[in-house]
């Protein structure tokens, strides 16, 4: 049976999204302050200064929410908010994720994705469901808080009648489901929510003023629902911290420098950067899960740096750990791979063929390209799908976690990056450099008698992925060495790319090759096919020039000399 995320992915992809969920997710930037209020506050006079002419008349609301999360509440925890919600212009299902801002007095950003009722209200939809699955990693959601808001809005005008922002005073009261199941009443009390419309981050630090003068406070939780379960989140977090490193975003913290790892060491930088890509391979699973655009390539390139990072600075960390890290990374790569070698391929060809001359295109080329290598691609990712859902990958998240909250660093870490970081780095190139010359030469024996492989595509292969690690190794440590590190970077970025469309074209070789015996097979004209191989081949030819060329760049530039300083 088909899991929910695979279900709304082919549901997408065939145009059938409203079987599973009649309707398609909106998603809505929202910036608000909140603020908390005394008991018989009055709201200030808020027209004149700031561009605001007037407040609006009031509407009254009354609103009913149900919050769902896991039972150890690992939505709430990462800032994240899940609800249902009837009784207001948006009824509906309402995810809300917490995104970076660093304006100063701008409110607190989050993307808000919506989604209107359906039949289900004790269920939450596999749409908003997939997008969470990476934090709730198995567990079930079920109803863990609901709200009661009796809501008074005004909009706050500008000189020309637009709306800036609005104000909402709301009071509002809590229950929660009872250890025993029964509905429990927690607490009551009154807020201020003020949300811009059209204005911008300055108006919300002008409101804001008068309201503190009025006897207002900024409210120091994030939601609702973490105020109505402050003490249930604080007991949590007593006994079992959450991971500070798998956020839904940066917003979430920097993972915590434990042991000996001190601010500007070597272990410090590391894992900062080792942090950044547990954020982004996160980031990019839920795109994964609605089969997004370049989603699968963003969360294996994130998964290769990770990887990459732990082999080269491997010397500052307990290998008992990393080793079975690299490993899982490694594994991971190779399910997002084939999707993605597929997609790429299937783009590739398709441009190919729409530039041929049309009267060297014979029998149904682009029709089978897009319709072989779809397939290939649905297939594919339906396994991503299923690995995504399954225990081992949420098995990787939670080791990731666990490394980032308690880093098991040796007595490396406390080294200064110049006497540890950059050795490492400059063994990358070494390396780089052996394989380099390790290339067999266009007239040597090109086939491998065990493996059947060309000798020399292996070992540019082997050499992209040198380069690659080197490059890798550079970016991780470019917010400390700037430039330096940034330009030797994108020197090793040129010899990758180059390589990296070889190996291209020796896979959509063998692609081809497929294509035009199955072609042949079914009584179609394979002239198209050969053409199409031989093209791919003079490209080979030509990416191996432009390595050439790169190299050259790489070795007289003599950007490799920041390492040894």
């Amino acid at each position: 049976m088909a899991t929910s995320s695979q279900s709304v992915a082919r549901a997408a992809r065939n145009g059938r999204a409203k079987d599973l969920a009649p309707r398609s997710p909106q998603v809505v930037r929202e910036v608000e302050t909140t603020f908390d209020v005394p008991r018989g506050f009055v709201l200030p006079e808020l027209s004149g200064p700031g561009g605001i002419r007037e407040i609006g008349g009031a509407r009254e609301e009354h609103l009913e929410a149900t919050y769902f999360d896991t039972d150890d509440l690992r939505l709430l925890r990462r800032g994240i908010t899940l609800r249902r919600r009837t009784g207001g212009s948006d009824d509906g299902w309402h995810l809300k994720l917490p995104v970076p801002d660093d304006t100063p007095g701008g409110g607190a950003r989050r993307d808000e994705v919506r989604l209107p009722d359906g039949r289900a209200t004790r269920t939450v939809p596999p749409a908003l469901a997939g997008r969470v699955s990476v934090h709730t990693r198995g567990q079930p959601l079920a109803p863990v808080v609901r709200l009661r808001t009796r809501r008074v809005e005004r909009p706050v005008l500008g000189p020309d009648g637009q709306v800036l922002a609005t104000i909402a005073e709301d009071r509002v009261s809590a229950s929660a489901p009872a250890p025993d199941g029964s509905s429990t009443s927690v607490t009551a009390w009154s807020e201020i929510e003020v949300e811009l419309v059209e204005g911008g981050p300055s108006l919300l630090t002008t409101i804001a003023g008068r309201l503190h003068d009025a006897g207002a406070s900024t409210s120091a939780v994030p939601s609702k629902a973490a105020r109505a379960l402050a003490d249930r989140l604080k007991e949590l977090d007593a006994h079992h911290p959450a991971p500070e490193g798998s956020g839904t975003g940066p917003t979430v913290e920097r993972p915590r420098a434990a042991g000996p790892v001190r601010a500007g060491r070597a272990g410090a930088v590391v894992l900062e950067h080792l942090a950044a890509h547990v954020r982004r391979l996160q980031n990019h699973d839920p795109l994964v899960r609605a089969d997004e655009a370049d989603a699968v390539h963003q969360m294996r390139v994130a998964t290769r740096r990770l990887r990459s990072a732990l082999a080269t600075f491997r010397l500052l960390f307990d290998r008992t750990v990393t080793d079975p890290l690299r490993e899982e990374l490694r594994w991971l790569g190779s399910v997002l791979g084939a999707a993605r070698d597929a997609e790429v391929i299937r783009d590739h060809l398709r441009a190919v063929v729409r530039a041929e001359p049309p009267d060297l295109v014979l029998g149904p080329v682009q029709s089978r390209i897009v319709t072989a290598l779809g397939t290939r691609y649905r297939t594919a990712h339906d396994a991503v799908l299923a690995e995504l859902d399954g225990a081992r990958y949420y098995a990787l998240l939670d080791a990731l976690d666990q490394f980032l909250a308690d880093p098991p660093v040796t007595a490396a870490a406390a080294g200064r990056p110049d006497d540890v970081l950059l050795p490492l780095v400059a063994k990358t190139w070494r390396r780089l450099c052996r394989l380099q010359a390790a290339i067999p030469p266009d007239d040597a024996a090109r086939t491998d008698p065990v493996s059947g492989r060309d000798r020399r595509d292996a070992a540019l292969h082997e050499v992209r992925k040198a380069a690659k690690r080197a490059r890798y190794a550079a970016e991780a440590l470019a917010a400390r060495y700037g430039r330096s590190a940034t330009r030797w970077a994108r020197r090793m970025e040129a010899i990758q790319e180059a390589l990296g469309a070889h190996q291209d074209t020796v896979v959509i070789r063998e692609t081809l090759r497929e294509l035009g015996v199955a072609a042949h097979l079914d009584d179609e004209n394979a002239f198209s096919y050969g053409r199409l191989h031989a093209l791919e081949q003079a490209r080979g030819v030509a990416t191996t020039q432009e390595f050439g060329a790169a190299w050259d760049r790489a070795a007289k530039a003599g950007l490799h000399r920041w390492l040894t300083r």
